[in-house]
């Protein structure tokens, strides 16, 4: 990462004029080089993986397809905006369902639902717009309240805003409808295509998914991305430097809050009705446990959560009681938390490096793979 100004570098605590004869340093690096290096971070696996999920919806039937892959990359785009803030930014907000119920109650609102008396009839694509304008802004707001603090303060705030708006949505009948909601919120017929049916579905959540993924890739290595991770490590030191680690986390939830805002209009297009228990305490918690789940150190890690949490959600009632579901939830949480930090993706790269030193010490007879230069594995997150 460059610090320095286009013509200046820092040496001994003082700023100082480069050598003579030395082509002063470029302050960022040119989009088109960025967009080089993310692609050169594309390879074999990601090829693989999106041929997978392309051709999920042909090889399984309507039920997993909907229920399973469409929910689950619904749920890993919003865990996705709470994995920005938390691994790279270092803030776990225990808002971004409140900043995704948020636009999933706008499009309700100034949309078309089973409440005529209070939903507007808008016109999809300005109400789509409208909610991601509003679910940024609050989310532009929360961050604003919480960049000054750290810890389990920014925590306490974050989760008191998502208890506040909960009894908002709850108590108020004229703008929410009180506990009972909007029913019948349905994605519209654009071009023939109903985007309600379990094909139509998955490819367009699958879209946003991708996209999502692949802009917080190519962030967290732009010249704004590689500053909001030296504020999560050392905020005085970037403050000296002449950033601002305030306007760096806020922009930070701003951003969050475009990618958990899409992710809420997508899951009300999905569930089909948006109430207060869409997004009540249960909720901002269970987000939080999709991205700690996958990992919170790999933008893929939210993805590979939801479709944990959504299968043990749909079958562990196979084993378990149904109310007893958060039992279960709770104690693979705990589990992660404690012999494996960084989540499946940590325990998936341990595995890897474990397997990576037994093929070291086989083909060198045994002999101990540290003496004779081979190399450990690098850890997830790092691809």
């Amino acid at each position: 990462m460059n610090f320095s100004a286009t013509s200046r570098h820092w040496a001994g605590g003082r700023v100082v004029p480069p050598p003579a004869g030395r082509a002063a340093t470029p302050a960022s690096t040119p989009p088109a080089i960025n967009g080089q290096r993310l692609w050169r971070h594309i390879g074999a696996r990601h090829v693989v993986v999106l041929a997978a999920v392309l051709l999920y919806p042909w090889i399984v039937p309507p039920f997993f397809t909907f229920q399973i892959g469409g929910q689950a990359l619904a749920l890993g785009l919003i865990a996705l905006s709470l994995t920005f803030l938390a691994g790279y930014g270092g803030m776990l907000s225990l808002a971004q369902m409140t900043v995704a119920g948020i636009a999933g109650y706008v499009v309700a609102i100034l949309g078309e639902s089973g409440t005529p008396q209070i939903s507007l009839g808008w016109p999809w694509w300005l109400v789509v717009l409208f909610a991601i304008a509003a679910g940024t802004a609050s989310a532009t707001f929360i961050g604003w309240l919480s960049v000054r603090t750290e810890g389990i303060y920014t925590i306490m705030i974050t989760l008191a805003i998502g208890v506040a708006f909960f009894y908002l949505a709850q108590q108020n009948y004229e703008i929410f409808n009180g506990f009972q909601g909007f029913q019948k919120v349905v994605p519209p017929v654009v071009l023939g295509v109903d985007w309600r049916s379990p094909v139509p579905y998955y490819y367009l959540v699958l879209f946003w998914a991708l996209c999502g993924y692949f802009f917080v890739k190519y962030l967290i290595r732009a010249p704004f991305g590689v500053a909001l991770q030296g504020v999560r490590d050392n905020a005085r030191r970037m403050s000296a430097l002449g950033f601002s680690p305030v306007a760096h986390r806020v922009a930070a939830y701003a951003v969050a809050g475009v990618i958990a805002s899409i992710g809420g209009v997508l899951l009300v297009w999905y569930n089909g009705l948006i109430s207060p228990g869409s997004v009540g305490t249960g909720w901002l918690i269970n987000i939080l446990i999709i991205a700690v789940l996958g990992g919170l150190r790999h933008p893929v890690g939210p993805f590979i959560g939801a479709v944990v949490f959504v299968l043990l959600q749909n079958f562990a009632i196979d084993l378990v009681d149904r109310e007893r579901f958060n039992l279960v939830i709770g104690l693979i949480f705990l589990v992660i938390v404690l012999f494996s930090p960084d989540g499946l993706l940590g325990w998936w790269a341990w595995l890897r490096e474990r397997a990576g030193r037994r093929l070291a010490r086989s083909a060198v007879g045994g002999k101990d793979w540290r003496s004779v230069g081979v190399q450990q594995a690098r850890p997830a997150g790092r691809s």
